[in-house]
Parts: C-alpha cells; structure tokens; sequence
C-alpha cells in the first residue's frame, strides 16, 4: 500500500479530507522517526503542531463544558476538562479508528510487545487536531474533536471515570492462590525537570512480568501493572 492510500484511508476514518496533505503527515510523524530518516527541522516532525493541538484541544471541551446543561462550576469544569484531555482518553479514542497504525514511528520508540505507549498516541491526537485546526478552522476542529471524543465525554459528563486501576486488578488477580510479593522499581528517569519520562519495571516473586513508561512514577507503575495483566491474559 502507498503512502498516499494509507493516508486516505486515514482521513476517511477522520471523516474529513486535507486541503494541504503535509499537515496530516507532519502530525504523524514521530521525533524519532524523522530523527533516523535524518530530517530534524522544527516541521519535519509532530512536537509544534502538537502543542498548537493541545491549546485547541482545551478550547474545545471548555466550550463544551461551559454550555453543558445543567450548568457546572467551575470547579467542576476543570476537573471534568482534565478527565477527558487526559492520556488515557485521547489514546482510546483514537485507537478507536485505528488512528495508532499511521503514525511514524522510529524503531527506538516502538514497544518491546509492538503496541504503542498510550502517551506517543495521545501527543498524535493532538497533533491531528492541530493539523485540521490550520488546515480548515475552529469549527471544523471542533466538530471532529467532538466526535473522536463523543464516548469519553459522555462518560464523564454522567458521572462515569475513564481511569482504570490496573495495579488494583493485577494484585487482586495475582493474589488468588495466595499470599505474593509485587515489587515496582523505577529503572530510568529522563528528560528536563518540567517534562520528565519515567520507565518501571514490575517483578512477581522476584520475576519481571511487566514494563510501563509515563510522566509520573504512578503513572509507569500503572502502565507495567496494565502491560502485567495483558500478557497474562494472553497465557
């Protein structure tokens, strides 16, 4: 398949077609992977237009919450606008489409088991909704930002939660044929001090059963407790 079907079949997903296909490209494409194809200008790679997405992306459902009936707090709009931009929603809302399978990605970013870390298909999401915020505006950034995302916003506007607790689940399933030892060990921290990545590893009795990468220790302990309970189901 060539570059060009893979990337209509994407946008009949997205349910909206370019005007200026680079936009598109450029927000799939992962630092790392125009790192190894030796291009590293500020456009040959997602990280601007991400954060041009992400200040949209809160525009959008802070509209939305505001002219939600019956009328939030303020309070209550933030925390409800943090729930739904988290990483956890955006990356389920685009696996959804199977949005994951086009990005471009450098063969060191890409997972031991070949899935993709929730926080790489997030940043990716954004970087889409800034791609049709410069390629057709607000309007029509805010119609598909709110499609892509109708079922986690609903979850949270009826009082639901999109977090699981996958280190709860794990040690309740490990613990059904007795008393066992979960230890969590973060074994790499990198990055600057405002934008840190952590990577745990999980042991079970003294053996490794899991990996997790994210932003905080809590969140890697989850992710290597989620990657855990994965392959122990598919055993």
């Amino acid at each position: 398949m060539t570059e060009k079907e893979r990337l209509l079949i994407l946008q009949s997903k997205l349910q909206y077609m370019f005007n200026d296909i680079s936009l598109l490209k450029m927000a799939l494409t992962h630092k790392s992977y125009a790192y190894e194809q030796g291009t590293t200008g500020g456009n040959d790679y997602n990280e601007r237009i991400e954060f041009l997405g992400d200040a949209i992306l809160e525009h959008i459902i802070s509209e939305k919450l505001y002219l939600h009936e019956p009328i939030l707090k303020e309070g209550d709009m933030t925390k409800k606008r943090a729930a739904i931009v988290c990483e956890k929603s955006l990356s389920s809302a685009l696996r959804r489409i199977n949005g994951q399978e086009y990005i471009y990605l450098g063969k060191c970013e890409k997972s031991t088991n070949g899935k993709l870390k929730d926080a790489i298909i997030a940043d990716a999401f954004e970087s889409i909704l800034g791609a049709i915020y410069l390629d057709a505006g607000y309007e029509i950034a805010s119609q598909i930002c709110l499609r892509l995302l109708d079922k986690e916003i609903n979850t949270i506007l009826t009082g639901g939660s999109l977090v699981v607790d996958y280190k709860t689940k794990l040690q309740e399933k490990l613990q059904e044929h007795g008393t066992v030892k979960i230890e969590y060990k973060a074994v790499k921290e990198e990055g600057p001090e405002h934008d840190k990545t952590f990577t745990v590893e999980l042991y079970f009795n003294g053996e490794k059963i899991g990996d997790g990468v994210g932003k905080s220790k809590k969140q890697a302990e989850q992710h290597a407790a989620q990657d855990a309970l994965e392959k122990l189901q598919k055993h």
